[in-house]
C-alpha cells in the first residue's frame, strides 16, 4: 500500500490526489504545567481550521455512529464527556469512527503506529478529518487529554499503567470539552464496553483465497443496562463497513481463531 500519512502543515506531492489524515508527533504537543493547559502553536491552528470546518461548538449532542451500533450505545450513539472502553479491534475502532468524521468531525487517534490510512479509508473514514499521533512516548495520557482539549473525538490505546489521579483529571477535561474518549482495552468509568468475541473470517475456502469479512458477536455492557446486549455483525464486511446479521444469534458458531495468520495450514500436493 503507498498511502503515507504527511505531517501537519506540510504540502502534497503534486501528484498526489488522495487526501491523508494528519500525522502529528509527540514533540508538536507541548504543556506548561503539570495539568498539560497548554497545547503548541500546531494544534492551536488546528482547533481554528477545525471550528471553520464545522461552524459549531464541540458540546454537540449524541456523535452520530454506524446504525449497526445504534442498539450497542446508550444514546444510540457516542456521548459527549465520557470514556468508553473497547476492544483491541482497528476493525472496530475504525467503525465508530467513520460516521463522526463522515460528519465534519474530528477525530484524533493517539498510540497506534499500525493504523494505516488505506484501512481508514476503506472503512469509511474521512482523511480530512483525522489526526494521527503514532508515536505519543511515555506521556500518552498528557498527550491523549491536550488532544481532547481541540478535537471532539479521541482513541488512544494506553501503554502504561496511569493513577486515579491522572484518569480523574482527564475525565474532567472531557467533561469539560465535551470530548469522547475510545480506549482501547480496560478503563475504569465508561459509559459502556464493547467486546468482542466469537470471530468467523470468510473468504478462505479450503486454505486458501482472499479474506472478504469477518464475522463476529458485539457485547455491549454500560451501567445505564441492567443487563448486556449482544448482535452477530460482520466488522469488517466485505465493503468495510460493519453489518448487523439479522436472526443471527451470537453463541451459535464456535469460536475460530482471530487472525488470519493463526489460521491453520493445510499441505498441497
Amino acid at each position: 500500500m503507498q498511502d503515507h500519512a504527511h505531517a501537519v502543515g506540510t504540502t502534497a506531492a503534486p501528484d498526489e490526489h488522495r487526501s491523508a489524515p494528519r500525522d502529528i508527533s509527540s514533540r508538536d504537543i507541548s504543556s506548561r504545567d503539570s495539568g498539560g493547559r497548554d497545547i503548541s502553536s500546531e494544534v492551536t491552528r488546528l482547533r481554528a481550521q477545525m471550528e471553520r470546518a464545522q461552524g459549531r461548538s464541540l458540546d454537540a449532542p449524541v456523535l452520530p455512529t454506524h446504525p449497526a451500533f445504534s442498539s450497542l450505545l446508550p444514546g444510540g450513539g457516542l456521548r459527549p464527556g465520557v470514556a468508553y472502553s473497547i476492544a483491541s479491534s482497528s476493525s472496530l475502532l475504525l467503525a465508530l469512527l467513520a460516521q463522526p468524521s463522515q460528519a465534519g468531525i474530528w477525530c484524533g487517534v493517539v498510540g497506534m503506529p499500525e493504523l494505516g490510512a488505506e484501512a481508514a479509508e476503506h472503512a469509511g473514514i474521512d482523511l480530512e478529518r483525522l489526526v494521527l499521533i503514532p508515536e505519543p512516548g511515555p506521556r500518552w495520557l498528557a498527550v491523549a487529554s491536550t488532544v481532547a482539549e481541540v478535537l471532539p473525538v479521541v482513541a488512544v490505546r494506553p501503554s502504561s499503567r496511569t493513577t486515579d489521579g491522572d484518569r480523574s483529571r482527564l475525565a474532567a477535561r472531557l467533561r469539560d470539552r465535551g470530548a469522547v474518549l475510545l480506549v482501547q482495552g480496560p478503563w475504569p468509568q465508561v459509559e459502556a464496553t464493547l467486546e468482542l468475541s466469537e470471530p468467523r473470517w470468510s473468504g478462505l475456502e479450503r486454505g486458501h483465497g482472499y479474506v472478504s469479512g469477518r464475522e463476529v458477536t458485539v457485547t455491549a455492557r454500560s451501567r445505564r443496562w441492567p443487563t448486556s446486549r449482544r448482535e452477530r455483525m460482520l466488522l469488517p464486511g466485505a465493503d468495510g463497513q460493519p453489518m448487523v446479521l439479522p436472526g443471527r444469534q451470537p453463541g451459535l458458531r464456535p469460536a475460530v481463531h482471530e487472525t488470519i495468520e493463526q489460521l491453520p495450514i493445510r499441505a498441497v500436493g
